[in-house]
C-alpha cells in the first residue's frame, strides 16, 4: 500500500508548485477536465497528452521547414522551365504528377501515332564513359481503317534512339501472352535499316530522344517539387 501512496504524494506536491499550474493551464486548454483532478492518474494522461502534442507540433514543424527550404533551394538554384507542348509534329500531353508523357500526330491520310514515354527508368555506364540515361518508348501505329495496331518499343539514349521490339496486335486490347517476335537484332540488316526508316519518316528518330531526355529531366525536376508541395500541404493540414 505504501508503494502506491509515496508516488501520489509526490504527484500532490508537484501539483501545488506554480510551474506546474502554469503547464496544467496549457493542458488545461489542450484536454479540457474538471481541475484539479479528483483522481492522480487523470492529472498523468493530461500531461502526457500535452508533451505528446508538443513533440508532435514540434516534429512536423521540422518536417515543414526542411521542405520549404529544399524547394526555395530548387526554385532558386535551377527553376524548372515551363513544359513545351509540341515537338515538332507532336502535341504533348505532360500528365502532371505522373511518371510517363505521350505524344501523339497524324501522318499521312490515315495514321494515327501515339508514343508513350516513361521519365529515366534505368542506365548504364560503358566502360570509361558517364553515366548513360535510359527512357522507354512505345510507338502505337494505327490505320483509320484497320483495328490492327502496330506496337514498337524502343530504348531513347542521351544521343540516339535503338529499336528493342515491334509486335501488332488488335485493338486497345492486349492478349494476354502475345508473341512479340524475335529480338530486333536478330532480323536481317537490311530489314532493321528499313524499320528505323519507316520510324525517321514519321519524326520518331534520334532528334526524338535528345528531345526526350531535356524534357524528362525538367519534368524530373517538376515533379519532385511538386512531390515537396503535396506532403508540405498534408502536414499543414491540422
Amino acid at each position: 500500500m505504501a508503494r502506491v501512496i509515496r508516488p501520489l504524494r509526490r504527484c500532490l506536491q508537484f501539483s501545488s508548485s506554480s510551474s506546474h499550474k502554469a503547464l496544467m493551464s496549457q493542458a488545461h486548454r489542450l484536454n479540457p477536465i474538471p481541475f484539479p483532478p479528483e483522481n492522480p492518474c487523470v492529472l498523468f494522461k493530461t500531461l502526457r497528452h500535452y508533451i505528446s502534442e508538443m513533440r508532435r507540433s514540434a516534429f512536423e514543424g521540422s518536417i515543414l521547414r526542411l521542405l520549404r527550404n529544399e524547394i526555395r533551394y530548387e526554385l532558386e538554384r535551377h527553376p524548372p522551365d515551363q513544359p513545351v507542348t509540341k515537338f515538332g509534329a507532336f502535341t504533348i500531353d505532360e500528365r502532371p504528377g505522373e511518371q510517363w508523357i505521350r505524344l501523339e500526330r497524324e501522318y499521312g491520310e490515315n495514321e494515327n501515332i501515339k508514343i508513350e514515354v516513361t521519365m529515366f527508368d534505368h542506365a548504364r555506364t560503358p566502360p570509361g564513359e558517364d553515366v548513360l540515361l535510359h527512357i522507354t518508348i512505345i510507338v502505337n501505329i494505327t490505320k483509320r481503317d484497320s483495328s490492327e495496331v502496330l506496337e514498337i518499343m524502343c530504348s531513347a539514349w542521351p544521343n540516339d534512339l535503338e529499336i528493342d521490339r515491334l509486335l501488332t496486335r488488335r485493338g486497345e486490347k492486349m492478349p494476354a501472352q502475345p508473341y512479340a517476335g524475335p529480338e530486333f537484332k536478330e532480323l536481317d540488316d537490311d530489314l532493321q535499316n528499313s524499320l528505323y526508316d519507316y520510324l525517321e519518316a514519321r519524326g520518331v528518330d534520334d532528334q526524338l530522344a535528345v528531345f526526350l531526355h531535356k524534357y524528362m529531366k525538367n519534368k524530373d525536376k517538376t515533379e519532385f517539387i511538386r512531390w515537396m508541395e503535396t506532403v508540405k500541404a498534408f502536414i499543414e493540414v491540422n
